[in-house]
């Protein structure tokens, strides 16, 4: 029998899984992303804990397949990454490091490609090939899976939706430097943004305050039928909705997978999305299916598992 690990480094903790190279998951566990000094015991301390743990299961060295990581960065084919805010990281080598603190070999992905590839496997997108997974939380992030393997681009950049400009009228300054990015407006603060504009402008009666209003508290006041939360929420999909549309014209999936914190409000996300794709789509690409993701904080384990059982 032989194994694999499936890591995601994200600025916290470090999520951490054992499979099969079936798929079947043996172990989960974390660790605590230590930041400090620009990330240098990340990656340590991801090898002594994977070393660990095959200690523990007394698995010798030529039994492991490999070890994935995810992390919120782009990152090359050749497995280095060109600065993460998150994890203090200027340049890493991080392939070449991991493999030889680990003597495994190593297969690194952006971490929204690598969760949109175990959806793909494990999740939202069972049976699909070809998809895009969309993560809404404190920013907009995606991943695209083409003929089953990550679309990583010339610079390890494919997939940075939340950086597409859609509003030209724009006059706040998105925290990439640019002004109009989905990010201002699909994201949880980005709700929140469109949530008190409207609220400034619109005195009608309704559940949201703009002292409270969160992502959350719209969606729970669209599910009472807030006539001021549905329109906040339309609002949000139509820029969704239409990115979207402009995205699938060159990448052409099976499927859209939403996750993020978000997507905890449930199906009733998916019309506010879904019909705006629609009217603005390529005829051949209208039916597109929508689907909620499934794995949850798993995701990022999964899809790195199967980068190296893929090989």
């Amino acid at each position: 029998m032989k194994y694999c690990f499936g890591v995601d480094i994200g600025g916290t903790t470090v999520k951490m899984g054992m499979f099969k190279e079936t798929g079947k998951i043996l172990d989960k566990w974390e660790i605590v992303t230590r930041t400090e000094n620009e990330g240098e015991a990340i990656l340590p301390d991801v090898a002594s804990s994977i070393l660990k743990k095959m200690k523990e299961r007394e698995i010798p060295m030529d039994a492991v397949l490999g070890v994935g990581v995810g992390v919120p960065a782009p990152v090359s084919d050749d497995g280095v990454v060109h600065g993460s805010a998150n994890l203090g990281w200027e340049y890493k080598e991080a392939k070449n490091e991991l493999e030889h603190l680990t003597g495994l070999r190593a297969l690194f992905g952006n971490d929204a490609n690598v969760a949109a590839l175990g959806e793909m496997w494990k999740g939202g997108g069972l049976g699909e090939k070809n998809l895009i997974m969309v993560t809404l939380g404190t920013g907009v992030g995606s991943g695209i899976v083409s003929e089953g393997r990550i679309v990583n681009g010339a610079h390890g950049a494919a997939g940075e939706i939340g950086h597409m400009h859609v509003n030209d009228a724009e006059t706040e300054q998105c925290g990439c430097g640019n002004y109009g990015c989905l990010e201002q407006y699909a994201s949880a603060t980005g709700i929140v943004r469109l949530a008190k504009r409207k609220l400034e402008i619109d005195k009608r009666n309704t559940m949201l305050t703009e002292s409270t209003v969160t992502a959350k508290a719209v969606f729970d006041a669209v599910k009472a039928g807030d006539a001021v939360a549905v329109e906040v929420a339309k609002e949000f999909g139509r820029y969704l909705g239409h990115a979207l549309a402009r995205m699938a014209t060159a990448v052409d999936p099976g499927v859209f997978v939403i996750g993020g914190g978000v997507s905890k409000a449930g199906e009733i996300l998916i019309p506010f999305i879904q019909e705006p794709y629609r009217e603005s789509a390529f005829f051949a690409i209208k039916d597109v299916r929508f689907a909620l993701a499934t794995l949850g904080n798993d995701a990022g384990i999964c899809g790195s598992a199967k980068m190296i059982i893929e090989g």
